[in-house]
């Protein structure tokens, strides 16, 4: 199937597959960084505090990440909030709503607020 845009003609299914194969990268690259991150947040970080608390480092990666690239963030903030919650207290799903809530708040601001030059 192709489609016409402004004289040029788009190969829609291969740019699908492009896109599709490009994200599954990411999220090979991305789910064993993240759950190295939690394993280092849920051992090593309850050792270092700045005024009484413990950074969270996954939730700072995350609103980069929103920041960074909105399109790739969301599936960041779940992968990140499950790996979160395996080796957390809370009940399971709190860290990805917060995280997924923290995105969404975030693309809000962004799509409102922000915008960004076209070249």
């Amino acid at each position: 199937q192709r489609l016409r845009f402004n004289g040029a003609t788009l190969n829609v299914k291969h740019r699908v597959k492009h896109y599709t194969k490009k994200m599954l990268v990411k999220i090979l690259i991305s789910a064993p960084i993240l759950y190295f991150l939690t394993l280092l947040q849920s051992s090593f970080m309850p050792h270092f505090t700045v005024f009484g608390y413990t950074p969270n480092v996954i939730f700072i990666l995350i609103i980069l990440s929103a920041f960074l690239s909105p399109s790739f963030s969301l599936i960041s903030a779940i992968s990140g909030g499950i790996f979160l919650d395996i080796f957390s207290t809370h009940f399971l799903g709190f860290n990805v709503l917060i995280l997924a809530g923290t995105v969404f708040f975030i693309g809000s601001i962004l799509k409102k607020y922000v915008q960004i030059p076209v070249r």
